[in-house]
């Protein structure tokens, strides 16, 4: 709703957030590309921080995680996996081997609607480097089907290996990028950096605050042709990840039936400590649904902002754990 004023949503402001700020220091700006969009990081830190060399150091990690887990470069570590025997166990990096942990554990509580076996199902569509020439015929997506699942995966996160059962094709585009933003914002501590805002292609996290004493403020992300009340948040040790049909279309698909997701919901925003999570959850909902992705996200204690279009009616949904956060 063009002009309306926004709700605000302010979670619980730490102790000590201000810590080791100056007033006075301007807020600075690096960016970059990666994962096929952009980056940037917004931060406030001592002037002796070498903002050039900062910027490299977050590409080459950005780069790092990209050669590990990009289901679109064939010498990736997850396109080397995909070409695995079957029975071969592959030792993952310890990046990789976070994400997985993760994926696989989010895939047993949303019970496959989010998993991170569908490679060859997002490869049946053309949703990677293949591009797709046609719908896919019923038996191209039964055998598709018989390739893919997270069942089939066999995981030991204390050696970090993974097991290849055979012909399964990884795709962790539901997670990767959010780890990446965790990944910058973890990078940027440990140079001495704790006040920052950090995005990748849209998924954002804040970490500390700004000189001004304000926390991070972002926009949730609203489909333009939705009717629904703006909301800003106050992104404080949090992140935030969306995701939904309205950009690119029906592109979402759904990893239990491997076909496209038409339930009406448009976006789906999730709030968490980590942007990995906020990435996973947001696919899971989206898959889900409103009725379902809402009780699911009640079950979890998750903050979620949920659209849907119902014919020309715009449905919204604001989960309890996000609605104790509204302060109008």
């Amino acid at each position: 709703m063009l002009g309306a004023v926004p709700r605000i949503v302010v979670p619980p402001i730490q102790s000590g957030a201000l810590a080791g700020i100056d007033p006075g220091a301007p807020v600075r700006e690096i960016g970059g590309e990666t994962m096929g969009t952009i980056w940037r990081a917004r931060f406030c830190a001592p002037p002796d921080v070498d903002a050039e060399g900062l910027k490299q150091d977050v590409q080459a990690r950005l780069d790092a995680i990209v050669a590990d887990m990009s289901h679109w470069a064939p010498d990736s570590a997850l396109s080397r996996f995909g070409a695995a025997p079957a029975g071969h166990w592959t030792t993952l990096s310890a990046d990789f081997a976070a994400v997985m942990e993760t994926g696989l554990a989010l895939a047993e509580r949303t019970d496959g609607a989010f998993d991170p076996a569908i490679g060859r199902l997002t490869d049946l569509y053309g949703l990677g480097p293949n591009p797709m020439q046609s719908e896919p015929t019923e038996e191209a997506l039964a055998q598709a089907l018989t390739q893919s699942g997270w069942r089939r995966l066999a995981f030991e996160p204390t050696t970090r290996r993974l097991r290849q059962p055979g012909g399964l094709w990884l795709d962790l585009s539901g997670i990767a990028k959010g780890y990446a933003v965790d990944a910058v914002a973890d990078l940027l501590a440990e140079r001495g950096v704790a006040h920052c805002l950090v995005e990748v292609g849209g998924e954002l996290v804040g970490r500390g605050m700004r000189p001004d004493g304000d926390p991070w403020w972002v926009d949730l992300e609203i489909p333009p042709s939705m009717r629904a009340r703006p909301i800003r948040i106050a992104l404080h040790q949090l992140a935030v990840a969306t995701s939904g049909n309205y950009v690119r279309g029906a592109h979402t698909l759904d990893p239990r039936t491997g076909r496209r997701v038409e339930n009406g919901v448009a976006s789906v925003s999730v709030l968490h400590a980590r942007a990995m999570d906020a990435d996973a959850w947001a696919s899971a909902l989206t898959v889900l649904g409103l009725h379902a992705g809402a009780a699911l996200a009640i079950r979890e204690g998750l903050a979620v902002h949920m659209l849907a279009q119902d014919g020309a009616t715009t449905r919204e949904w604001i989960s309890p754990a996000l609605a104790e956060m509204l302060g109008n």
